[in-house]
C-alpha cells in the first residue's frame, strides 16, 4: 500500500518532533526497508482513546502503543480529573500486568499525573486488573488505570480507565475525557517529567483487604472443610493471576492446589502459548495434561490481568471438556441463588445482571428463585451503573459476560477471575460433598431451567479496509435484515444503535431503554436469537448464537446438546458467515 500525503506528514512529524532518538530510527530503518504496509497501519490514524481507554499493538507510529500515545491519553486524562475537582486533592491507583513494557508504562502514567499535581497510589509490582478496581473505591481515589491487553496477543498491550465508582468510565465521563485526549495536539504538551514526592508505591496492605473481601463471599464454608483435599490444577497463563488466586484458594481452605509450573512465572512473551486465552483449549492444554494425570476435579485458567477465567471438569464420560462462559455464568448464577436461599441469606432486594449477548438461561434461573434479573449492554461498566443506580435500595448478588468474566458481590466494579475462582471451587467442592461433579450440576441445571447453547464466531479483519468492511457489513445487515434465517422467520429485529426494537410480525416499535450501542439481534420464530456485534478494542466482528432445545430430563442432554449444535450450524451455513 503506498502511503499517502497524509501518513507521510505524520511520519515527518514524528521523526522531527520531540521524539526519542530510538523511536526515530526505527521508523527510518522501515522507510529504508520500504515496509509500506506496516508504516500505513502505524501511521494512517491516531490510536483511538475508546470509551474504556487505549488497546493496540505496541511499536511507534500514532496508531501503535508506546510512551506517546499513552502520554497524550494519560495528560487528556489529567486534564479533565483538575477540570472535574477543582480544588481538591485528586488521586489515582495505577495497576499493571504482566505484559512486555507495562512496568515502564505504569510509571509513564505516574508520572504524567504526579507532574499534574495529581497523587499517585502506583501497584509496586504487577497486579490484577479486579485489585485496582477495589483499590480506586479503598483509597478514595477519583479514578484509576491499569495498563493491561487482557487476553489479547502478545503484541498488544492498553490503558484502562477507571472513575471514583472502580468502574471503567461511563457517560458522560468517557466522552469528556475522550474531548480532552483528542485536544492534546503534540507530544510537547505531555508533562513527562515526574513529581516522585507525589507517587506512593502500595502493594501487600491492598492484597490484605481484598482477599478479605473474597474471603466473606463464601456461602458454605463447612462443604470446603470437607472437600478441602478437592484436586485443583491451575494456571494463570503466565499473567498476574499468580498473585492472589492461589492465596485466595488456601484462604477459603482448600489445601490441593497444583499450579502448572511452566505456565506460573509472569512472562508477557507467553512462551508456552499462543494467545493466554482462557477461552481457548490450546491455551488450556497444558492444565488439561496436569488435570489428566492428578486425576484432578477441576481446571481453574486466569487471563494475563486475571479478569476473566476459563474452566474445564469431567464429563460423564470421564474425558475434560471445557465449559464455556455462558455455562459457567449459569452455574455460579444457580449455585449463588440457591446456596443463598438454602442458608437463609436471600432477600427480595437481590438482584442479578447479565448483558443481552449473555445466555438468557441466566434470567430465568433467577425468575425461578424469586430474584430480579437485569440486563446490560456488553460490558462491565454497564452492570456497575446499575449497581450504583440501585445502591442503596437493592443488592446486587452476581453477575456475568459470556466472554468469560464475572463479578461476584459489589467490592470490586468490574470482571474479577480472583473471586470467580473462589466461588468455582466453592461450587465444585459442595457439588463433591453432595457426590455429584460440576459436569453432572450443569446437566442437572439445564434440566431444571431449561437448555439453551451458544457459539460465538469472531471474524477478524485487520488493517484500514478491515475496519471499513466490518462498517460495510453493519449498514448492509441493517439496510437489508434478513427476513428467514435456516427457514426460521425473523419475527423481531433489535438495533441497540437507534434504541428500537421492531416487531416483524405486527410493525409495533418498543424502545430498548439502553444507550446506544452498534449491535443488531435477530430474534426466531423458534427463540433462536442472533447477535451482530462490531469489537470495541480489537479489529473484529462478532456473531452470537443462541438457541433454545427441549430437555425433558437430564438423560437427553447429549441428544438435545446435538440437536442444538445443528441449529447453530444451519444458521452459520445459511447466514455465510465464514
Amino acid at each position: 500500500m503506498a502511503l499517502t500525503p497524509d501518513i507521510h506528514e505524520k511520519i515527518n512529524t514524528w521523526l522531527t518532533g520531540s521524539y526519542d532518538a530510538e523511536t526515530q530510527s526505527a521508523i527510518r530503518q522501515m522507510l529504508a526497508e520500504n515496509q509500506e504496509d506496516f508504516l500505513s497501519d502505524a501511521f494512517y490514524r491516531n490510536l483511538e482513546f475508546g470509551t474504556g481507554g487505549l488497546r493496540g499493538i505496541m511499536g511507534p507510529g500514532s496508531n501503535r502503543m508506546n510512551r506517546y500515545t499513552l502520554g497524550m491519553a494519560t495528560q487528556g486524562l489529567s486534564n479533565y480529573l483538575l477540570q472535574s475537582f477543582p480544588g481538591q486533592e485528586i488521586k489515582v491507583a495505577i495497576a499493571h500486568d504482566s505484559r512486555n513494557n507495562s512496568p515502564e508504562f505504569a510509571r509513564i502514567a505516574a508520572d504524567i499525573f504526579s507532574a499534574n499535581g495529581i497523587t499517585v497510589y502506583l501497584f509496586e509490582a504487577l497486579r490484577p486488573t479486579p485489585e485496582l478496581s477495589f483499590a480506586i473505591r479503598q483509597l478514595g481515589c477519583q479514578s484509576g488505570c491499569v495498563v493491561t491487553a487482557s487476553h489479547n496477543p502478545k503484541e498488544y498491550n492498553g490503558f484502562k480507565v477507571y472513575w471514583n465508582d472502580g468502574a471503567q468510565v461511563v457517560a458522560p465521563h468517557d466522552k469528556n475525557i475522550i474531548r480532552e485526549v483528542e485536544a492534546i495536539q503534540s507530544v510537547s504538551e505531555v508533562r513527562f517529567q515526574a513529581d516522585s514526592s507525589r507517587i506512593h508505591l502500595i502493594g501487600a496492605e491492598l492484597d490484605a483487604a481484598y482477599l478479605a473481601k473474597v474471603k466473606e463471599l463464601s456461602i458454605n464454608p463447612t462443604a470446603i472443610q470437607r472437600q478441602h483435599n478437592l484436586k485443583i490444577v491451575y494456571t494463570p497463563l503466565h499473567g498476574t493471576g499468580i498473585t492472589l488466586v492461589p492465596k485466595a484458594l488456601a484462604q477459603l481452605g482448600f489445601t490441593n492446589v497444583h499450579v502448572v509450573e511452566a505456565q506460573a512465572t509472569p512472562d508477557g512473551n507467553f512462551p508456552t502459548v499462543q494467545s493466554p486465552n482462557p477461552e481457548e483449549k490450546v491455551a488450556m492444554q497444558m492444565a488439561l495434561d496436569q488435570a489428566k494425570a492428578l486425576d484432578a476435579d477441576l481446571v481453574l485458567a486466569t487471563d494475563p490481568d486475571s479478569d476473566r477465567v476459563g474452566i474445564a471438569v469431567k464429563d460423564n464420560k470421564g474425558e475434560w471438556v471445557l465449559v464455556n462462559g455462558n455455562q459457567t455464568a449459569a452455574l455460579l448464577t444457580h449455585y449463588l441463588l440457591s446456596a443463598r436461599k438454602q442458608a437463609g441469606k436471600m432477600t427480595e432486594q437481590d438482584f442479578i445482571v447479565y448483558t443481552i449477548v449473555t445466555s438468557d438461561v441466566l434470567g430465568d434461573i433467577a425468575r425461578a428463585h424469586g430474584v430480579q434479573a437485569y440486563q446490560t449492554l456488553t460490558g462491565f461498566k454497564y452492570i456497575a451503573g446499575i449497581i450504583r443506580d440501585l445502591e442503596g435500595q437493592q443488592n446486587y448478588i452476581g453477575g456475568g459476560e459470556e466472554s468469560y468474566g464475572y463479578m461476584i458481590g459489589s467490592f470490586v466494579r468490574d470482571k474479577d477471575a480472583i473471586s470467580a475462582c473462589a466461588l468455582l471451587a466453592e461450587m465444585a467442592a459442595v457439588a463433591k460433598d453432595h457426590g455429584h461433579t460440576l459436569y453432572e450440576e450443569m446437566v442437572h441445571m439445564y434440566a431444571t431451567y431449561g437448555f439453551y447453547k451458544e457459539h460465538l464466531i469472531s471474524l477478524t479483519k485487520k488493517g484500514q479496509r478491515g475496519a471499513e468492511e466490518i462498517q460495510e457489513m453493519m449498514r448492509e445487515l441493517r439496510a437489508n435484515p434478513p427476513r428467514t434465517i435456516a427457514g426460521q422467520p425473523v419475527v423481531e429485529l433489535r438495533d441497540y444503535k437507534t434504541g428500537r426494537i421492531r416487531d416483524l410480525r405486527t410493525n409495533l416499535e418498543t424502545e430498548t431503554g439502553l444507550e446506544s450501542s452498534n449491535v443488531l439481534q435477530f430474534i426466531l420464530e423458534d427463540g433462536s436469537k442472533i447477535s451482530a456485534r462490531p469489537s470495541g478494542t480489537e479489529p473484529k466482528i462478532k456473531f452470537y448464537f443462541s438457541v433454545r432445545q427441549p430437555l425433558a430430563s437430564a438423560v437427553d442432554y447429549d441428544l438435545a446438546d446435538r440437536l442444538a449444535g445443528e441449529k447453530i450450524q444451519a444458521i452459520i451455513d445459511d447466514m455465510q458467515l465464514k
